[in-house]
């Protein structure tokens, strides 16, 4: 019987989450969910150095906005807590001694002074130091000295580390979901630091140890730990554990395609690389954040499921049902997917399309109060139903339609010289009694009373229709101008056409 589906999302709160790790989260999300298993949200918080204050809360956050609430996790206990690896340094200690009881781990008591020298000697010869098999024998460490200067070292409280023991001359196998079968000769791996003699493991160990304690089944995450598989697979094995299965995913590219996207890109093309607004707490900087611009989840969501991923049909628009149903880790590409700004405003103006007029008018309802607006949300909504086809976020709603708010006060130039002729206000005038007679003031009764008056008096429709757009609107744009008349109400409608040919005549 196969072992239940365990993943982890395993961020540092070190500041915002960039989206990079959005995606991490979201594949492994994706994974747990069409496997029915646990999608489970540690933090590693053990550099306590960098920590941030409001980190965590912003990761919380941020998976919650993007619709991938994690199933345990700080203040959701499913029997494998506590969650943060700070509160369970007590553990590590424990396993750091059991490698070095096996032989798998040694105390080294190099100073970082020592050490800097050894590194500078080897740099003037060419070459490049690596603590490991060929070296280590010389150096100031557990498997060099005595057992009785270890002991005396150790009781005197001497600075220390627990090195890992890498093994020499031997073929490393390694399997990746994603990367499929890989080798690494040992020989080329430095014995990395697992614990310090301040009582704190560094990331390798605790990652090891509570992915067990956990029984993580499957580790998502991305390929710039790539190069630390080998080390991690050879210390499950020192532990006599049982591995889990690894995937590494391909890296989010700049939207030139060289290099890895990062939050200056960001800035200097002005879209966003986190998904929520970050204020950093020590510069009082702000970042933009997707949420804040105007994107919808989905629209995020979707775009980011199809970077470094590929459903192998042509279907670009899924729901995060229908994202769970066809996501397949052997289908995740090995090589970097590039990110483009524009691509995701594709997907945030179709997600806006799909939204509900009402939905929208709420949204928008919000924004015009920003701007000391009182509205209708009848109205907005329908404001929303004519607009919103036009626009890629709700936002954009006030410049495609604020006349619908805001009467014209001047017009567009280039439009008056071209539609405002000699005759044209007395045309207007005459359009607007005819409106002020018209009971029915709906768009399809308008458009057929001026039309029809257009057509008796031998006019052409562009000597009428142009102007009465300008009078509405205050310049050449909006929808079918009839909607906008019968949105704008008889009474509004009617002023306007008064107030452009008095300043027009």
């Amino acid at each position: 019987m196969s072992k239940p589906v365990r993943v982890r999302f395993a961020p540092s709160p070190t500041g915002p989450l960039h989206i990079g790790g959005v995606r991490t989260a979201l594949f492994n999300y994706l994974f747990a969910k069409k496997k029915n298993g646990t999608f489970i949200l540690r933090v590693e918080d053990t550099d306590q150095n960098r920590y941030v204050e409001g980190a965590e809360q912003y990761i919380i956050d941020a998976l919650n906005w993007c619709g991938m609430p994690f199933d345990e996790g700080p203040g959701k206990d499913g029997g494998f807590g506590p969650y943060r690896q700070s509160e369970r340094k007590h553990l590590y200690k424990e396993y750091a001694d059991t490698l070095i009881e096996n032989g798998s781990a040694y105390y080294a008591f190099d100073t970082p002074d020592e050490l800097n020298t050894i590194r500078k000697d080897y740099e003037s010869r060419g070459e490049t130091f690596i603590y490991n098999w060929h070296n280590r024998m010389e150096l100031q460490n557990s498997l060099a000295l005595s057992k009785e200067e270890v002991a005396q070292r150790l009781e005197k409280g001497d600075h220390y580390v627990i090195r890992f023991r890498s093994p020499q001359d031997r073929v490393v196998q390694l399997e990746d979901m994603v990367r499929g079968r890989m080798e690494i000769d040992s020989n080329v791996l430095d014995d990395k630091i697992l614990f310090k003699s301040d009582g704190m493991p560094t990331y390798h160990l605790a990652n090891i140890v509570d992915d067990h304690l956990m029984e993580i089944s499957h580790v998502i995450r991305g390929e710039e730990w790539l190069p630390s598989l080998a080390l991690h697979v050879l210390l499950y094995e020192a532990f006599g554990w049982e591995s889990p299965e690894f995937a590494h995913l391909p890296l989010i590219l700049k939207p030139t395609g060289k290099g890895k996207l990062s939050k200056r890109d960001g800035d200097k093309l002005g879209f966003p690389v986190f998904p929520l607004e970050w204020k950093d707490p020590a510069s009082g900087d702000t970042s933009m954040g997707y949420k804040e611009e105007g994107y919808f989840p989905e629209a995020v969501v979707n775009f980011l499921a199809l970077l470094g991923w590929n459903p192998g049909t042509e279907q670009e628009i899924f729901s995060m049902k229908e994202l769970i149903e066809a996501f397949d880790i052997a289908r995740v590409n090995r090589s970097g997917a590039r990110f483009d700004p524009e691509k995701i405003k594709w997907f945030n103006q179709h997600y806006l399309q799909k939204t509900d007029d009402a939905v929208v008018a709420e949204i928008f309802g919000h924004l015009l109060e920003q701007k000391g607006i009182l509205s209708n949300p009848q109205y907005n909504e329908k404001v929303a139903g004519l607009l919103k086809e036009r626009a890629v976020f709700v936002k954009d709603l006030w410049d495609l339609g604020n006349y619908f708010y805001t009467a014209p006060e001047t017009y567009d130039a280039k439009a008056v010289k071209k539609s405002w002729k000699e005759n044209t206000d007395q045309y207007i005038k005459e359009v607007a009694q005819l409106l002020e007679q018209t009971e029915d003031f709906s768009s399809a009764h308008t458009e057929e009373v001026v039309k029809a008056w257009i057509n008796e008096q031998e006019l052409g429709f562009g000597m009428v229709m142009p102007p009465l757009r300008l009078a509405l609107v205050g310049a050449m744009q909006g929808p079918h101008v009839f909607d906008i008349l019968e949105l704008l109400g008889k009474e509004e409608a009617l002023k306007r056409l008064e107030r452009i040919c008095d300043q027009l005549s």
